[in-house]
């Protein structure tokens, strides 16, 4: 063999290994503690896995994305592939802390065909995203998100029930949470995210999404390999019809043979898995507030959240005036003296005050302006309640209006769809609502991306299923509550809707539209304002009530509903959980139990240097028999001093600590 033969072939070997190792490549990606690994491999199909301390968190699951003119993922030639190492804060606003830490390592794939690959490793969990950079739009036909497991381990499932007019993702994104194996997961069923998956080690394992823009949400359904998990997605919706409740929702008659149509150039969702080693640990995860797009708005300063004194859930059923209790000015002038007096910064107008086919129609017993003069007199603001689909007909009107009378925000309910029309219309309003400086409380909503922090108007977000529930079922709800903290909210804020004053136990708890009441204790629904994160929360019960109980009262009124710090004491998924969090020098303690009784030791070592009092409500002796018992108690407490305190069934325990006081001589 010549030397000129030789060489010729030596380069065709190396030129076939080069080509080889393009096609079948491995990308690692560690988290910046070293303990997360996440493996890219790219070779028939582009498939990831991660691994947290050697434990298999996720075995190689398969993403791609089809679209109309080629295809994201699959047999995908890498052009190149880039590190990147982040370590930065940024201020969060309107949110359970004042600043969040980012931090992650990041890996970038270029990939041919003007798109890449971006996944992310931070110390608890992964993201990964698709980014184009196409010239033309794009119409996205479907998208392959795969999560593979090791085993059939338990998960808590939300299955998507109850859908409108027969189409499977048009529902309200409420439910309770069946825990099962992956293996029982009822077949060509749908759940809503997030959804949550134990490891045999006890680790556990969060599965949702972030930065949804333009795009459908994810469901998520058994896949096709054993003890998995597929991402599924509603189609585009090509005709509607009006009607539901009032003919306040738009049903989806047809839908298109594509997800999505965007632009050229799109940053898609980011899918997010979350892993924690302790359960306490997903009460405090920034995850989405990280991976969420930064706020658009240059003005906040408007921007308010706090307290409102609500009116349905109560039914209007205030009692001892000299006037009709119902929809009508004098008793929204009765909700704003109680709010006054309580310095609760808002009421709110629930259905009824304005017709329910034209949201500029307002009924004659309603004097709009009246009220609103009324509560600007009394340092309180008026929120009003709408649907959707009405105040989508007149936004620029109804807005307008709105903002000039001195609206200060919308509660806007029944939207019960996560398909690219619908985020859209989420968008759109966030924006028009900021434009008239308009706060939003997103009522019948899918679960929070992160819009609340790209459009900080946006302080509250249903997707959960709230005290409202009460009204019409008697499932467990020291269940759910106990829950919900380790999975819904890690995904953000929840209009749960609290404050119930007629507290019932398992057996003496009924179901009573006009006259509802709550499961658990007085202290259960105390601790709710501190444990569930919600920057514009409720007062649900009506003003009798309240004013039968001071201290119950002055005390949900006087709880922040932002926050500078949050520190998760302890918690274990549907068994029970214990949130501190500051607010300015004071600390809020809040712990709530399942229907078991349970003692708990409180270390109170978050407090730091110096001398404390604390406002403690505990649950009464009585209380497991009568749930409205409790104990008020003041005393003083160090960061040295550790308490056993006792929850009854469905019970909860509440304070408030501040700096004591000093003496003065």
């Amino acid at each position: 063999m010549t030397k000129r033969i030789y060489f010729s072939f030596l380069l065709i070997l190396i030129s076939g290994h080069l080509l080889l190792a393009q096609k079948n490549k491995t990308y690692p990606l560690s988290s910046p503690d070293g303990k997360i690994k996440v493996t890219v491999d790219v070779k028939e199909s582009i498939q990831w896995s991660i691994e947290q301390n050697s434990e298999k968190v996720l075995l190689p699951s398969a993403i791609s994305m089809t679209l109309a003119n080629g295809k994201l993922g699959g047999a995908a030639k890498i052009i190149s592939s880039k590190v990147e190492k982040v370590n930065t804060t940024f201020a969060a606003i309107n949110y359970k802390k004042s600043v969040v830490k980012d931090e992650y390592n990041q890996l970038t794939l270029k990939c041919k065909g003007d798109y890449s690959l971006i996944f992310r490793a931070y110390n608890d969990g992964v993201a990964y995203r698709f980014v184009t950079s196409k010239k033309d739009s794009s119409t996205v036909l479907s998208e392959e998100a795969n999560f593979n497991f090791s085993g059939d381990h338990l998960a808590y499932i939300p299955y998507a029930n109850d859908p409108h007019n027969k189409d499977v993702y048009e529902i309200s994104f409420e439910n309770n949470y069946q825990h099962i194996r992956l293996s029982e997961m009822v077949k060509d069923t749908l759940a809503f995210a997030p959804v949550l998956i134990e490891l045999p080690s006890g680790k556990k394992v969060v599965l949702t999404e972030a930065d949804l823009e333009e795009y459908p949400g994810i469901f998520l359904q058994p896949g096709a390999a054993p003890n998995s998990l597929h991402g599924k997605f509603a189609p585009y919706p090509t005709e509607e019809k009006q009607g539901g409740h009032n003919n306040l929702q738009s049903f989806v008659m047809k839908r298109a043979n594509y997800l999505a149509k965007t632009a050229g150039t799109k940053n898609f969702p980011w899918r997010v898995v979350i892993i924690s080693e302790s359960d306490k640990d997903l009460l405090n995860s920034d995850m989405i507030q990280k991976l969420a797009a930064p706020s658009r708005l240059s003005d906040i300063s408007w921007i308010k959240p706090g307290k409102v004194a609500w009116d349905w859930w109560n039914d209007w059923n205030i009692s001892h005036v000299d006037f009709r209790a119902g929809i009508n000015t004098a008793t929204y002038k009765y909700y704003i003296d109680f709010a006054s007096s309580n310095h609760i910064e808002n009421i709110l107008l629930d259905e009824g005050w304005a017709d329910s086919r034209d949201i500029l129609k307002i009924v004659p017993a309603i004097d709009l302006k009246e009220i609103i003069d009324y509560g600007q007199q009394k340092n309180v603001g008026v929120w009003l309640w709408c649907g959707w689909l009405p105040l989508d007909k007149k936004m620029d009107l109804a807005l307008s209006t709105f903002s000039k009378l001195g609206v200060k925000g919308l509660k806007v309910d029944f939207m019960d769809r996560d398909d690219q029309k619908m985020v859209a219309f989420y968008y759109r309003l966030a924006k028009k609502a900021a434009d008239y400086k308009l706060m939003l409380d997103l009522h019948g909503a899918y679960k929070p991306t992160g819009l609340q922090r790209t459009y900080p108007n946006i302080v509250n977000i249903e997707g959960v299923r709230g005290m409202e529930n009460t009204k019409w079922s008697n499932t467990d709800f020291p269940l759910y509550d106990c829950t919900i903290p380790f999975i819904r909210m890690v995904a953000g804020p929840m209009d749960y809707t609290p404050g119930a004053m007629k507290n019932a136990n398992k057996a003496n708890f009924r179901a009573i539209n006009s006259a509802p009441m709550s499961q658990g204790t007085r202290c259960h629904q105390l601790a709710m304002y501190i444990v569930f994160e919600s920057p514009f929360e409720m007062l649900a019960d009506n003003p009798t009530n309240y004013l039968r109980e001071p201290e119950s009262t002055h005390f949900m009124a006087s709880i922040p509903t932002t926050f500078d710090e949050t520190t998760a004491i302890d918690g274990k998924v549907g068994e029970f959980v214990a949130i501190a969090r500051k607010k300015n020098a004071s600390w809020y303690v809040g712990v709530m139990s399942n229907w078991n009784s349970r003692d708990l030791t409180i270390d109170f070592s978050f407090l730091g240097d110096g001398n404390y009092e604390a406002e403690i409500f505990q649950d009464g002796v009585n209380a497991d028999r009568e749930a409205t018992d409790y104990n008020r108690k003041i005393m003083k407490l160090t960061s040295k001093d550790k308490q056993v305190i006792h929850l009854s069934n469905g019970g909860g325990w509440a304070a408030r600590i501040y700096p004591a006081r000093t003496k003065v001589n």
